[in-house]
């Protein structure tokens, strides 16, 4: 029962945030610091998710040489301006020829 409270909660909070976000005046919006910093935050967010999800197994920090192998495949990919398909499946690929080596 508490985690369902917790999962409403949540989702509440988060259609609030978003109907603040519509309700912000456009001179708020129209600010270059406001820009962008709503220009950065989704680029740390990911990076922070990438970082989290290379580099963690559970609550331990891990160096997974096939995780770190997927990652620089996706970063070639799209150096070479690949399209986002070809990066996930670069990516995927690479680690799983990793680890079916190591």
């Amino acid at each position: 029962m508490t985690l369902w409270l917790v999962i409403l909660a949540v989702g509440l909070g988060c259609y609030a945030l978003k109907l603040a976000g519509l309700a912000a005046p456009r001179e708020l919006l129209d600010q270059p610091r406001v820009a962008r910093f709503a220009d950065l935050v989704p680029v740390a967010l990911l990076a922070a998710l990438i970082a989290v999800q290379i580099l963690t197994s559970g609550r331990e920090l891990t160096v997974d040489p096939a995780r770190l192998s997927g990652l620089a495949a996706a970063v070639v990919a799209l150096l070479l301006r690949a399209p986002f398909l070809v990066v996930l499946v670069a990516a995927a690929v690479t680690t799983g020829l990793v680890r079916a080596l190591l």
